[in-house]
């Protein structure tokens, strides 16, 4: 087994996608998968299949295929998904309610316990039963229940000052919507930036290279 330095962030970045298609599997009744049936499912070889599994020990037996389940449980693990950790999310316009209300955090290894934005048109509203909480209280939120990490769904402009403030009591670790590059000023943070705008110019670049005469 690598220590997680050893690990590339190829590797790490395939991890999230594992465990969505073992738990896929599991829950429509397979109980045990080979690496090559669970290569072909995934457009992997399964040679890269046990090459990832090996960074973490391996997991299964020769001709014996893998326990899904067990899998399950060993992903859950590596990606620290068996302990909740605490969040709160800094605006609540179209892209904060969305995020705060489609996304299953408790599945991801995380609870949403505070929800804040500047607009008081806001205050009071609730989205799975969390108060929208002004931003002005965001300090002494923080204080009384020390969360883990902030969601941040603000616009480039605001984020820095935010950032700044969410430092300053403690938070180390960032789910980032917003286009304020967190790492410029704070290098040691832990951040995974989210740009949906990418995303979509990405697809734009596969549609038009697949064209028919392209």
């Amino acid at each position: 087994m690598k220590s997680p330095n050893e690990i590339s962030s190829s590797v790490i970045s395939r991890l999230p996608r594992y465990y969505r298609f073992l738990c896929d599997l599991y829950s429509n009744g397979k109980k045990r998968i080979s690496s090559k049936e669970l290569a072909e499912i995934m457009g992997f070889t399964a040679s890269q299949v046990r090459q990832d599994f090996n960074c973490f020990g391996g997991f299964g037996q020769q001709g014996y295929g893998y326990n899904i389940e067990q899998l399950i449980g060993e992903f859950a693990g590596i990606l620290g998904l068996n302990v909740l950790k605490t969040a709160i999310l800094i605006g609540a316009g179209n892209l904060g309610r969305a995020v705060a209300s489609q996304m299953s955090f408790e599945d991801k290894g995380f609870k949403l316990i505070g929800i804040f934005d500047c607009d008081p048109l806001y205050k009071g509203m609730k989205i799975r039963d969390i108060p929208i909480s002004a931003d002005d209280s965001i300090e002494s939120f923080c204080a009384e229940h020390k969360p883990d990490m902030a969601v941040l769904c603000l616009p480039a402009d605001k984020a820095p000052e935010m950032v700044d403030t969410l430092v300053a009591t403690g938070i180390k670790s960032f789910w980032n919507f917003s286009h304020y590059d967190i790492h410029r000023k704070y290098p040691e943070l832990n951040v995974a930036n989210v740009h949906l705008s990418d995303s979509l110019m990405t697809l734009s670049f596969i549609i038009k290279n697949n064209e028919t005469g392209e």
